[in-house]
């Protein structure tokens, strides 16, 4: 059942000028400025990997080795939308489910697909990937949708990571894991 970012946000919830007015940088330096804007998309992958939540809007994908649950957990929320759930029939046939199959409950943290009311899961091949579903997630498209909190938090974790270009170790400002952290979405939990 993996759960893969198919597109990321269009924007960042943090501009260069709100960082830069953070950071206290007026220095106008494009190779600075290049290096702000990496760390701004830095502590945003971050936040999300540690709150295992999308901050903006961005598309999402889960494959599941068939329709083994009555519902189906979408992780990343907040879940905003549905955009296809499509299965391999017994016979092998890639179908699309029509909308009106299943429903959204997308208050629920992960958010959970369910068959429509009064119905089951259509009959699916068993195998690795035969149904998957292809979600929007996120607080919404704009910074302002946002927490003020998560806000505050990645504002803080760039500026840690700006004032200390190396590993931080006397008093960090963030955790000691967080530069740990950084990499723990590339590992391989489990096959």
């Amino acid at each position: 059942m993996p759960t893969i970012k198919i597109t990321d946000a269009a924007a960042e919830p943090i501009t260069l000028a709100e960082a830069k007015a953070h950071l206290r940088e007026d220095l106008a330096d494009a190779g600075n400025d290049a290096y702000i804007t990496g760390l701004i998309t830095v502590v945003r992958q971050a936040a999300e990997e540690r709150l295992q939540r999308t901050l903006l809007t961005s598309t999402w994908q889960r494959s599941d080795a068939g329709f083994t649950r009555g519902c189906i957990p979408l992780l990343f929320p907040r879940i905003q939308s549905i955009t296809w759930l499509k299965y391999v029939a017994e016979d092998g046939t890639l179908t699309t489910l029509d909308p009106a199959a299943y429903e959204l409950e997308a208050t629920h943290e992960p958010g959970l697909l369910l068959p429509a009311y009064g119905l089951a899961w259509p009959a699916a091949r068993a195998r690795p990937g035969a149904v998957k579903v292809q979600y929007k997630a996120g607080y919404g498209d704009t910074a302002d949708s946002l927490p003020k909190p998560i806000v505050q938090w990645m504002l803080l974790a760039l500026t840690d990571l700006y004032e200390n270009r190396a590993r931080s170790s006397e008093r960090p400002v963030l955790p000691q894991d967080f530069a740990d952290g950084l990499i723990n979405s590339f590992e391989i939990r489990s096959i």
